[in-house]
């Protein structure tokens, strides 16, 4: 070996014999925990996220770069994947303005909410079924407030979803930001929002950026666990969406939020009369977007 290695016997054996500096020790732990989080977040988390999250559950301070580094060595990243959505056209019976004019950022809890519908697959063979997961996101902390998962993309779903949110926030009167999908331009749906006292935005025709964090989030869940998973049928796939969200909403750290969960964040606030503020970084996409049509 040391003659393949073009290294000397005695080097050799100097190296081997050597004292361990505190350095190697520590990176040898902070290896353990790299592939430990690696295996038990079903590789989901980059460098930046790995970072975090280490130093969140073990009160250590590692730096990024320290961490990208033995990453690299290991050859352990993120397997995040994209997916295009596509956007399909339907005659609304009645819209509204997009009033809240890509302010995704909120001052309080229960300020503005927004929504949408996503479409699952799972296969039984040849044969291809559907789930479709509706939900109900705020804006001030990134918490998803309610959710329902249906075989139908109909109007219960949204109905149930929204009438969910109320039962679990009765005093919420936030501006409801949707796309103008069939079941919110629907008028029963737009008096349930009359009688909550709320005011209604929508996006608009083609410009899904306008129900940016929405659309980010289902990016998120599909990425993170839908993308990564084969479902052999639909009691797999219900069972993952609900811990899932349940991982998002209370164990998803995010560096946004001061390495917290929404859910931190949310019961944070609620317990204080100023509710601290996150600045929402954009990124370089949504900020070319905004340059291309302020132009």
């Amino acid at each position: 070996m040391c003659k393949h290695l073009k290294v000397t016997r005695a080097a050799y054996y100097k190296w081997l014999k050597r004292d361990i500096s505190k350095i190697e020790q520590e990176n040898e732990i902070l290896v353990q925990l790299i592939c430990e989080y690696d295996e038990r977040f079903n590789h989901i988390l980059g460098y930046r996220r790995m970072t975090d999250w280490i130093n969140k559950l073990n009160g250590t301070h590692y730096s990024r770069n320290r961490v990208h580094r033995l990453m690299k060595e290991l050859n352990i990243h993120s397997v995040i994947r994209r997916k295009k959505r596509k956007y399909t056209y339907s005659a609304p019976e009645t819209t509204a303005e997009n009033t809240l004019g890509r302010d995704f950022n909120a001052e309080k809890p229960n300020q503005k909410w927004a929504t949408d519908v996503t479409e699952f697959k799972w296969y039984e063979g040849p044969i291809v079924h559907k789930l479709y997961l509706s939900a109900i996101l705020d804006l001030y902390d990134r918490s998803v407030v309610a959710y329902i998962v249906s075989t139908r993309n109909d109007n219960k779903l949204v109905f149930d979803t929204f009438e969910q949110a109320i039962r679990l926030n009765p005093d919420a009167h936030p501006l409801f930001h949707s796309d103008r999908g069939f079941q919110y331009t629907n008028k029963a749906f737009q008096f349930k929002l009359s009688q909550q006292a709320m005011s209604q935005s929508m996006s608009r025709v083609g410009h899904c950026i306008d129900n940016c964090p929405i659309e980010g989030f289902w990016g998120i869940v599909k990425a993170e666990m839908y993308y990564l998973m084969k479902f052999e049928n639909e009691g797999e796939l219900r069972t993952a969406i609900d811990n899932y969200i349940h991982f998002y909403n209370y164990e998803r750290f995010q560096e946004r939020f001061g390495t917290k969960s929404p859910m931190e964040v949310r019961s944070m606030a609620l317990l204080m009369d100023k509710p601290e503020q996150f600045p929402i970084a954009e990124n370089k996409r949504i900020l070319r977007y905004k340059a291309k049509f302020s132009a």
